[in-house]
């Protein structure tokens, strides 16, 4: 007589002790090797502040020079915008050779020049002021340029509102910042950076961990027990999938706490997007891993396949609909591009159904796809 063939119930019973186990001898794992630790817990909260603090769109204190070949009243009540103006740090210098040589060594940024004939021309009506800015850098010039502007403009409000004979605009202009009302670049870079930290956690740490499992032989050693390709990867990737959502507990911790960014979305929704984009990072570190088997050439791949395309093609500093359009369409391959959205979105906008629920299903989509490319290219070494 056959054997009797164990249950459906049986069968999955085992299978689960297998992967309790595997999860067992990770965790013991992750807590012995303290570099799992420091790159799981410590680099998020560094990398939040280092480029939460140091990483800024937003321009103050700008130097500019001032030179004011005029010293009529008038003249000198023309830059009042600029002394007073929180983005400016105006210097005043006696003549324009003088104000060239700052900009040139860039002691200054840009040059504010009062004519000597703007009294006589005011009268008349066709008065002048000339502005330079500095243009090496072309977004900050136009913002200097732009602030510059509305220094002017408001200094002709004044004039219009004491009554001076000048012509005031026939239609006013009411603005208003949506979901950013303190017009704080902090708000907009803090969600990118989760992206970058979510993606490091993820990728990095994956794939140098089970790199460093190939290398050691250690790997090969669990390819002759009763465990499955897919029992092997699920036990390893849980407690790097655990350590990954406590690192985004600290990021977004620490987004509140030190940069009062605000969660205007559902915190349930933020963990779960969150829990798909972490799938696919460390579905990405998985595939390199058993492609490479090496750290140092893992290492390498996670940062060229992960992170650079987070930080430049994602959103996250510079929007994809300004690039060509061939690079432009590279962006849709990018997960994190999907992901900054997501973020941008439950943190300063709300609970965006139109926005979050396509974005969210492109990650679920490349999730599964990468899971079963790193299961399917396990299962071959194992054949």
């Amino acid at each position: 007589m056959s054997a009797p063939q164990p249950s459906h119930a049986a069968s999955s019973a085992r299978r689960l002790r297998r992967i309790r186990a595997l999860v067992r001898k990770e965790t013991y794992q992750v807590f012995r090797d303290p570099s799992s630790i420091a790159i799981g817990m410590v680099m998020p909260l560094i990398l939040l502040v280092l480029f939460g603090y140091g990483l800024s769109l937003d321009v103050k204190n700008v130097p500019i020079a001032i030179v004011l070949e005029d010293s009529s009243p008038l003249a000198q009540a023309s830059v009042s915008g600029f002394t007073l103006s929180k983005y400016f740090d105006p210097v005043f210098v006696r003549s324009m050779p003088d104000a060239e040589r700052r900009m040139l060594d860039r002691s200054v940024n840009g040059i504010v020049r009062i004519p000597s004939d703007f009294s006589r021309r005011f009268a008349a009506g066709d008065a002048e002021i000339q502005v330079l800015v500095h243009g090496t850098d072309a977004n900050t010039a136009r913002i200097v340029l732009g602030y510059a502007q509305g220094a002017i403009a408001q200094w002709n409000v004044r004039l219009a509102a004491a009554g001076q004979p000048i012509a005031a605009p026939p239609v006013s202009t009411v603005s208003r910042l949506w979901f950013n009302e303190a017009n704080d670049s902090r708000y907009f870079l803090v969600p990118g950076l989760i992206v970058l930290v979510m993606t490091l956690i993820g990728a990095l740490l994956t794939a140098l961990v089970m790199a460093r499992e190939w290398e050691r032989g250690t790997f090969e050693a669990l390819f002759v027990t009763p465990c499955r390709s897919s029992e092997i990867l699920l036990g390893k990737t849980v407690p790097y999938f655990v350590l990954g959502l406590l690192g985004l507990g600290l990021c977004v911790l620490g987004s509140r706490v030190l940069f009062g960014v605000p969660l205007r979305g559902s915190l349930l929704i933020l963990i779960g997007v969150s829990m798909l984009y972490l799938l696919v990072a460390l579905g990405i570190g998985l595939v390199i891993s058993s492609l490479t088997k090496s750290q140092f050439l893992a290492s390498q791949l996670a940062l060229i396949v992960t992170f650079l395309p987070a930080m430049m093609l994602s959103g996250f500093l510079f929007d994809p609909r300004s690039m060509p359009d061939v690079v432009h369409g590279i962006t849709y391959l990018v997960p994190a591009r999907y992901f900054v959205r997501l973020l941008q979105t439950l943190f300063l906008a709300g609970d965006i159904w139109s926005v979050i629920l396509p974005n969210a299903a492109v990650l679920a989509g490349m999730a599964s796809v990468l899971m079963a490319i790193a299961i399917f290219a396990t299962r071959k070494k194992l054949g």
